[in-house]
């Protein structure tokens, strides 16, 4: 059993640091991520420049270090990478996360965390997308999170999910110190539609409009059985995914029609 860990919040987000305590106590563990910040950059692959690398080790707090790889790219540009030339032996499980947010309903598109997964199960990887829920004000408890998480995942480990070229997604909620979590559900994603806001300001230089997204994403009114509303209520949320973007009720019916 070896893991690859990578994530979008960059090779020194605390996210990460913590997954990785938990996971190297479970299995050899290999660490591939990107040298920045990469929230929100979706499933975008650098082609016009090089992808710079490079060797660092960082302490994690308790005496030991991690020592990886850091990409100057995206988070699917690691995963393509991690696969193809950094990590051998071959990992048997890729783990994105932690990452600092949840990733659920709609963030899923945009998700660089849930890209490198998604990235690893094109590539023939079974893999899973690791995301903490925020808040204002909350304790952003990224050692409990990853117990939790790694907890989960031992468990699809063993009764065999995901399978190669699977994608699950588990979501953390926001929990106060001592609060247990209100269990764990295996839901869909929330298709509903989240509308960002922007504030409009104007340039001293040159007069021209430019324009900040000021959304706070929050998990609001949606069905009982999706991602959204289970982490809104508590719950730790796994919810299985796939790269297949066909409607295939379409394609039938475009089939008949279009003859």
């Amino acid at each position: 059993m070896r893991i690859l860990l990578t994530n979008d919040d960059g090779i020194r987000a605390p996210g990460l640091l913590a997954l990785y305590r938990q996971l190297a106590k479970w299995a050899p563990t290999d660490v591939v991520a990107p040298e920045t910040h990469q929230s929100a950059t979706g499933h975008g692959i650098t082609l016009s420049t090089p992808l710079l690398t490079q060797k660092i080790t960082l302490p994690l707090g308790d005496g030991t270090t991690l020592t990886g790889t850091a990409v100057d790219g995206r988070p699917a540009d690691c995963t393509k990478l991690a696969l193809s030339h950094i990590v051998s032996p071959s990992p048997d499980l890729v783990v994105s996360g932690i990452n600092a947010g949840a990733n659920v309903g709609i963030n899923v598109l945009y998700s660089g965390t849930c890209a490198a997964a998604i990235e690893a199960a094109f590539l023939g990887k079974p893999a899973i997308a690791v995301s903490l829920h925020l808040g204002r004000g909350a304790a952003n408890d990224f050692d409990r999170a990853s117990s939790l998480a790694v907890d989960v995942i031992r468990k699809l480990w063993a009764t065999g999910l995901p399978r190669p070229g699977n994608v699950v997604s588990i979501n953390v909620p926001i929990l106060s110190p001592g609060q247990a979590h209100a269990g764990v559900r295996v839901v869909r994603q929330c298709t509903r539609p989240w509308i960002d806001t922007y504030e409009k300001r104007t340039s001293p230089k040159t007069g021209d409009d430019y324009y900040w997204n000021n959304s706070l994403f929050s998990l609001g009114d949606t069905d009982a059985d999706t991602d959204v509303a289970a982490l809104r209520d508590g719950f730790i949320t796994l919810t299985p995914l796939m790269f297949d973007l066909t409607d295939h009720p379409a394609l039938a019916r475009l089939g008949s029609a279009i003859r």
